[in-house]
């Protein structure tokens, strides 16, 4: 007995987190893993822990959720002890520790588009992104105060402190993508000028003033303490990419359902639209029959009933040019034709 209340004691306490995390999410009215399809938004809520506010059109800043939408020109802001994960259109995730602030300066994502834009201002604070398919196909920038990103495709880790350049110097990471995968991140300073380029995983700069107040991308080697707190800020942001990508997964469906009838794939007919060899003649302006003719003139070129007024409904194209029109044989009134009547 005492064996049977010490596992049942141990199964509780294992599972007390997950059951407080349900009962807090059904209490606030949140669903893991619900999908909006809001008509102009650009990405979703992922993940939230604490508190985050987003600031639109300069409105007073309102409290997010998990799968509130976002839109281009928000700034995300997260509180103290707080994180956030964001997963956008094109499964891009942002995943922002305690005290950070960026601002979705641009975000254009097209599905085979040649147009494919966003551009992220990381203003404040610590933010770690996996990016996706517009630094595949387009053209992914990461703005700070001091510099320029242009990502290529990988994973990384963007801090900016309070003061940046002055009590510590913002710091840019380079880190290998789940698969193994190293993308890298080109470094220019807000002049346009190339400062350098990360290439190898675990790989940094520091961004410190130079010459002419300009700054000058620094090789950085994290420190080891650094290295675990940012192991813990991918394993973060690794569990927003995934819950994200669902959503967006999710939220194409919507979308696809959502389309109206004159935007069907291109093997999908509208109903008033057939193929060429299911053509009707009722469906020709003016009534004309296949061969363009207007249906009151006989194939010999005079006047003549059309389809309309042939009793037996044949149409006037099954007659030989010139010939007369045949008219049926009917049994006269009062004299039947005998069956054994000779030919």
């Amino acid at each position: 007995m005492k064996r049977r209340e010490f596992i049942a004691l141990v199964s509780a306490a294992v599972a007390w987190p997950f059951s407080a995390r349900a009962q807090a999410q059904a209490s606030s009215g949140q669903a893991a893993g619900a999908v909006a399809d809001v008509p102009g938004s650009v990405g979703q809520v992922a993940t939230l822990h604490g508190t985050a506010t987003v600031i639109r059109a300069n409105a007073a800043p309102v409290a997010l959720k998990i799968s509130d939408p976002v839109f281009k020109n928000d700034t995300l802001e997260t509180a103290v002890d707080s994180t956030l994960g964001v997963t956008f259109d094109d499964e891009t995730t942002f995943s922002l520790s305690a005290n950070t602030r960026i601002v979705i300066d641009q975000f254009v994502y097209q599905e085979g588009g040649n147009a494919n834009a966003a551009t992220f201002n990381v203003a404040l604070g610590t933010a770690a992104f996996v990016a996706s398919l517009v630094a595949k196909t387009g053209d992914m920038k990461i703005a700070t105060p001091q510099a320029t990103l242009g990502i290529r495709g990988t994973t990384g880790v963007v801090d900016v402190p309070q003061g940046g350049g002055t009590a510590a110097a913002p710091t840019i990471k380079l880190y290998p993508d789940t698969d193994g995968h190293v993308g890298q991140i080109e470094v220019f300073d807000r002049q346009g000028g190339r400062l350098g380029t990360l290439t190898q995983g675990a790989s940094a700069f520091a961004l410190r003033p130079g010459a002419g107040g300009r700054f000058a991308a620094v090789p950085y080697q994290i420190p080891p303490q650094e290295a675990a707190r940012d192991r813990g800020v991918l394993q973060r942001l690794n569990v927003s990419h995934t819950i994200g990508r669902q959503m967006t997964i999710q939220r194409q469906q919507l979308r696809s359902r959502n389309q109206p009838n004159n935007q069907r794939p291109n093997n999908q007919r509208p109903n008033n639209q057939r193929p060429d060899n299911q053509r009707q003649d009722n469906q020709r302006p003016g009534g004309q029959p296949n061969n363009g003719r207007p249906q009151n003139l006989r194939d010999d070129g005079g006047p003549g009933k059309g389809n309309a007024g042939n009793p037996r409904g044949q149409p006037n194209n099954a007659r030989k040019p010139g010939a007369p029109q045949p008219r049926p044989q009917r049994p006269r009134p009062g004299k039947p034709v005998s069956p054994n009547k000779k030919q």
